[in-house]
């Protein structure tokens, strides 16, 4: 008479509860090392931006408010945050622009060279910005072009719309088809298509990608240091000034107000990144011609 198998023991659930809150407890100690190394330095900035004194050292003077007020009154600092806002606004509609007229050319069409051309439009964001820094001064030099703000504008236009593509891209890819082929049966023309359906799917990423572009640009040091001539943005200000130690502490203010008001953006285009994700399906909204 053949043996019956025996079924394999069932690990007590003692042992699978103490288990799940060993993996809680380690996944919880990554996340806050994630997040002190994230926000660490951010914290400490904050909290020396209220010390009575310019030297970055514990114990701390006192508290005080007068670096926030100084970066007020500060000239050259006002200049390059109107430089870098400036910059910023032209740089991101243009790349909201490109990036989704290039996204769109790559996921809707076939053609010879269609690989070269993704990878043509993806190498600004494998190649150093330092290197395009210097090959943009350097062309140009050779062009005789002055530099200025229009030079910062163009080169870094150049490398901050393919972030635009691949956001937009990412989410055309999730695009369900057959609402663009419904709404097309049902007697809509493209441009109805495009304003009732695409747009609308794909409004959240164009909204995100606006805001990494803005945000990458705005904090853009490399190429702006090698392309702007005279003129100063607000990284190379702030490069500038933590040279001077009579300055370290208006930079720990002022930088404090910028990263707070960067990390809300981040915050919000990634909000709106997962808002487009979770929106996959809709009614199709068409009105006819």
């Amino acid at each position: 008479m053949a043996a019956v198998a025996e079924a394999p023991a069932l690990p007590a659930p003692a042992a699978v509860r103490a288990r799940a809150a060993t993996n809680s407890a380690m996944w919880r100690v990554f996340l806050g090392l994630v997040f002190l190394v994230l926000f660490g330095p951010l914290v400490i900035l904050l909290l020396f931006s209220f010390n009575d004194s310019n030297i970055l050292a514990f114990p701390m003077e006192g508290l005080t408010l007068h670096w926030y007020t100084d970066a007020l009154h500060d000239t050259l600092l006002r200049e390059s945050l109107v430089n870098s806002t400036v910059v910023a606004f032209v740089v991101a509609p243009a790349c909201l622009v490109l990036g989704t007229l290039t996204a769109f050319g790559l996921t809707r069409f076939r053609f010879r060279g269609r690989g070269a051309v993704a990878g043509l439009v993806a190498a600004p964001l494998i190649l150093p910005w330092l290197v395009i820094g210097i090959s943009a001064l350097m062309a140009y030099g050779r062009a005789n072009i002055d530099l200025n703000l229009r030079t910062v504008i163009a080169t870094q236009t150049i490398c901050t719309f393919p972030l635009v593509t691949a956001i937009v891209s990412a989410q055309l890819f999730r695009f369900q088809r057959v609402q663009e082929e419904a709404a097309i049966d049902l007697g809509c023309s493209r441009l109805q298509v495009l304003r009732h359906i695409i747009l609308p799917h794909i409004a959240p990423a164009l909204w995100a990608a606006a805001i990494f572009a803005f945000t990458w640009s705005f904090n853009n040091f490399e190429i702006s240091f090698f392309t702007i001539g005279f003129q100063q943005t607000f990284p190379i200000w702030v490069y500038s000034s933590v040279r001077n130690p009579d300055h370290t502490a208006v930079v720990n203010a002022v930088s404090v107000v910028i990263s707070v008001v960067q990390v809300a953006l981040i915050y919000l285009a990634v909000r709106l990144l997962r808002r487009g994700s979770d929106d996959e399906t809709g009614v199709i909204v068409a009105v006819a011609a």
